[in-house]
């Protein structure tokens, strides 16, 4: 008979409201308040040796954080919100390229603003060709990026204060350059600052200090403070569209299976791609296969036109408690019998 102390533990995390402070150490997110001076690599250094200093206090028989990772580098000189993943919840990260950004940036011209100033910035909604710089760290090709708000907020003399919310991957110092091009005077960026990344704003920004002193009292025993700081991993989740499926499914998960139909609970509408909501409400009302001579797939690993649809957005999986489970995005009808509805992109368990 087999020992039950043998047997693998759960690999599903306890609810977010429900975790030990190393549970949420090696699983969090802070919402950083980058200052200026440090690289974000820098900040990053110091809030991985931080907790991993406390982790050593408060479980010295558990591993350590293992990394941290931040939502997107700024500039030395550039401040706000970089909100970092600790430990397990790295893998996450690109969870920050599907949402937007939010900056307010100050825009030094190098003459008087035209009469059509307002105009002329007004311009540079929607849309845009970007080259990146000639120090950044992707291939400088053309390429287009989408400013989805670009607000003139003050000017005074030769300054601009601008707040543009974009696209991941918008160069903002670019942005001000062509900006200043158009004015035909010139331009550049002064000081900038990050005021958002999705699902993340400046409205409950932490500092460094803070996350020092709330490992401190929780290292004493008083963890009300880093609960506050450092929040569950799930909160960088908030953004995207969900997929509720159930413990078993999510068991499987663990080990590598997709997400399918049968452990399938609720699906939000916007995780579902157009082709696939056409196909269901198209297969509802065709003629069914009375004699079992036609193919289908059993088994969820048939490749369909579903496979290859280039639109399905970036979908987070959690069981029905809250707890993240995998990202990864719908490829079949959720309200199948079998077949995969979620291929996997990352497992976060």
């Amino acid at each position: 008979m087999t020992d039950p102390s043998d047997a693998d533990p759960d690999p599903l995390r306890a609810p977010p409201g429900e975790r030990s402070v190393p549970e949420l150490l090696r699983f969090g997110v802070v919402n950083l308040d980058k200052p200026a001076g440090p690289s974000s690599h820098q900040v990053s250094a110091w809030v991985r040796d931080a907790i991993d200093e406390t982790l050593a206090t408060l479980d010295p028989e558990g591993p350590p954080t293992r990394g941290v990772a931040h939502s997107g580098t700024l500039d030395p000189k550039v401040t706000g919100c970089l909100p970092t993943l600790i430990g397990d919840a790295t893998r996450m990260a690109q969870v920050f390229l599907e949402g937007a950004k939010e900056y307010v940036a100050v825009l030094e011209l190098h003459g008087s603003p035209p009469s059509d100033f307002r105009e002329v910035v007004a311009e540079f909604e929607g849309e845009i060709y970007q080259k990146p710089p000639r120090k950044s760290a992707v291939s400088r090709r053309l390429r287009t990026r989408t400013v989805h708000e670009l607000d003139l907020l003050e000017v005074a003399d030769r300054r601009a204060l601008l707040r543009i919310r974009c696209e991941s991957g918008t160069y903002v110092r670019k942005l001000c350059h062509d900006i200043g091009l158009a004015t035909g005077g010139g331009a550049h960026m002064g000081h900038l600052r990050r005021s958002a990344t999705d699902p993340f704003d400046d409205r409950d920004l932490r500092t460094l200090q803070d996350l020092v002193d709330a490992l401190a009292w929780a290292g004493d025993g008083d963890d009300a403070l880093l609960r506050e700081v450092v929040r569950p991993a799930e909160d960088a989740l908030a953004h995207l569209p969900a997929v509720t499926v159930a413990r078993s499914a999510a068991r499987s998960v663990a080990t590598g299976a997709p997400v399918y139909a049968p452990g399938v609970i609720d699906v939000d509408d916007a995780a579902i791609p157009a082709a696939i909501r056409d196909d269901a409400s198209n297969d509802s009302d065709a003629p069914t296969d009375t004699d079992g001579d036609a193919p289908t797939d059993t088994d969820g690993d048939a490749p369909t036109d579903r496979d290859t649809d280039p639109d399905p957005p970036l979908a987070a999986c959690f069981t029905p408690d809250g707890t993240a489970v995998c990202l990864g995005r719908v490829v079949g009808d959720p309200d199948a019998e079998n077949g995969t509805v979620v291929a996997l992109e990352r497992v976060l368990l």
